[in-house]
């Protein structure tokens, strides 16, 4: 956190390993944040260099409960996880005092404020089954008329060929011509940077879940809302961990 002391500080969890990705996203969100807002942006220093299968998920999600830990300890304000798979978001939840925004979870919720039905572009086909899941767990099924994968790899949006970019752009204009949706959600982290031109390209609402997470959080914090801890999202049974997880579900900040 800087010294000069922010109104608000959200902390930007990249999932995955990739500083490249964690430095495009932190971009993003600093363009939309409010004058005051700090972000700060981090990734694990172990783990998947990109999420692109439950298995990646089962791994990410530890780092992102460590990094949850580590800004609950500093204070900030609220916490992004900034991948589409949203991976242990409820567990964060528990850990957390501060809200905590899933990337996908966002741009969904932000996607029927602007539209009736959406669709959503995302990377690898294999993922299209971690969205359908997460739309059936946020109750969005009904408002999304497809799903679409450019069928590449997470990495090659920070190859430098720009192939998948346009890919993501060709994807994004076949379904707003195929799909009869009024909004397209981006179904990666990575793809953070394109929405805006996106969206005075298709001219319909074009969706980046970082930028909508921010924006959330801050509203959040307007409001003087916090993640509550009545029922399931209590925090986590004090018990004894052991080995890199000692320590992990405490409530003392000091330990």
């Amino acid at each position: 956190m800087s010294t000069s002391s922010p109104s608000l500080c959200i902390q930007l969890i990249n999932p995955n390993t990739s500083f490249a990705m964690t430095e495009l996203m932190a971009v993003t969100a600093r363009q939309v944040a409010a004058s005051g807002t700090e972000i700060l942006a981090v990734c694990p220093s172990e783990g998947a260099p990109s999420i692109e299968g439950h298995f990646d998920e089962a791994i990410a999600a530890m780092g992102v409960l460590q990094q949850v830990k580590a800004g609950r300890d500093v204070g900030v304000d609220g916490h992004i996880i900034a991948c589409f798979g949203d991976p242990g978001l409820l567990a964060a939840r528990e850990l957390a005092r501060a809200p905590v925004v899933g990337i996908a979870e966002a741009a969904m919720h932000m996607a029927t404020m602007l539209a009736t039905q959406f669709s959503i572009v995302t990377t690898l086909p294999r993922t299209l089954v971690i969205a359908r899941h997460l739309l059936h767990q946020y109750g969005f099924e009904r408002h999304c008329a497809a799903l679409h994968a450019i069928d590449l790899p997470v990495l090659s949006l920070e190859d430098g060929s720009g192939l998948a970019q346009q890919k993501v752009r060709e994807q994004c204009i076949a379904a707003k011509r195929s799909d009869g949706s009024g909004a397209i959600v981006l179904g990666c982290g990575g793809m953070a940077d394109l929405a805006h031109e996106l969206t005075l390209e298709l001219g319909i609402p074009v969706i980046d879940g970082v930028s909508a997470a921010v924006k959330m959080i801050e509203a959040l914090a307007a409001l003087r809302l916090t993640t509550s801890k009545h029922g399931d999202l209590d925090y986590p049974i004090e018990k004894t961990l052991s080995g890199r997880f000692k320590g992990l579900n405490t409530r003392d900040l000091n330990v």
